[in-house]
C-alpha cells in the first residue's frame, strides 16, 4: 500500500493518544488508509512480527496500541508481563512494518480505537470477528475488520513454557 513514505525517524513512532489523533486525522484527510491493532507484544517473536508486517500490507499506515503492564497483568496474570512496558514500546517502535505506537492503560483498547477511528481494525485469527473489541464502532463508519492468520506454534507462553521448563545447567 503505503509507497510514498520514507521510514519515520528513530523515537517519533510513540505518541500520546492526543499527538496521535492530530497525526492520523491528517493522514485521513490525504487520503491515507489506517489499520490498528493492538497487543500485549512481550517477549517479541516471529508470530508477532510476521502478524505485523500482514498488518501494515492492509492499509497505507500502521497503527499498534500496547498494552500497559498493568493491563497485562490483570489478563495474564501477576507474573506477566515479562518485559517492562517502555521497552516493549521501544521494540515495536523498532519495526520497519510499523508506523506509529500508542500505550493504553485500559483493560481493552476501545478508547483508543474510538479516538483514532481507523479505516480497517485488524486482529489476530484466534478472535471471533464478532467479539473483537471495537469491530463494531469500526464497522459503524464504514471501516473494516479483518482477522490475519496466525503462524501456529509461535506464542509469548509457549516461548515462556519452554524457558521454565528447561533443566538448569549443572
Amino acid at each position: 500500500m503505503r509507497n510514498d513514505r520514507a521510514g519515520a525517524l528513530p523515537g517519533t513512532k510513540i505518541n500520546s493518544l492526543s499527538t496521535l489523533k492530530r497525526k492520523i486525522e491528517q493522514l485521513k484527510k490525504r487520503g491515507k488508509r489506517i489499520v490498528f491493532t493492538n497487543g500485549c507484544f512481550d517477549i517479541l517473536h516471529y508470530g508477532h512480527t510476521k502478524y505485523l508486517q500482514d498488518a501494515r500490507g492492509k492499509g497505507d499506515y500502521l497503527v499498534v496500541g500496547v498494552n500497559s503492564d498493568s493491563s497485562i497483568k490483570k489478563i495474564k496474570g501477576r507474573n506477566r508481563p515479562v518485559i517492562k512496558e517502555a521497552d516493549r514500546l521501544r521494540v515495536v517502535e523498532a519495526l520497519g512494518c510499523v508506523d506509529f505506537v500508542v500505550l493504553f492503560k485500559e483493560d481493552n483498547p476501545l478508547k483508543v480505537i474510538m479516538a483514532l477511528k481507523p479505516d480497517i481494525l485488524v486482529k489476530g485469527s484466534d478472535w471471533n470477528k464478532k467479539k473483537i473489541i471495537g469491530a463494531d464502532f469500526v464497522e459503524s463508519y464504514g471501516g473494516k475488520v479483518q482477522t490475519i492468520k496466525l503462524v501456529k506454534g509461535r506464542s509469548t507462553s509457549a516461548i515462556i513454557k519452554k524457558i521454565t521448563c528447561l533443566p538448569g545447567d549443572r
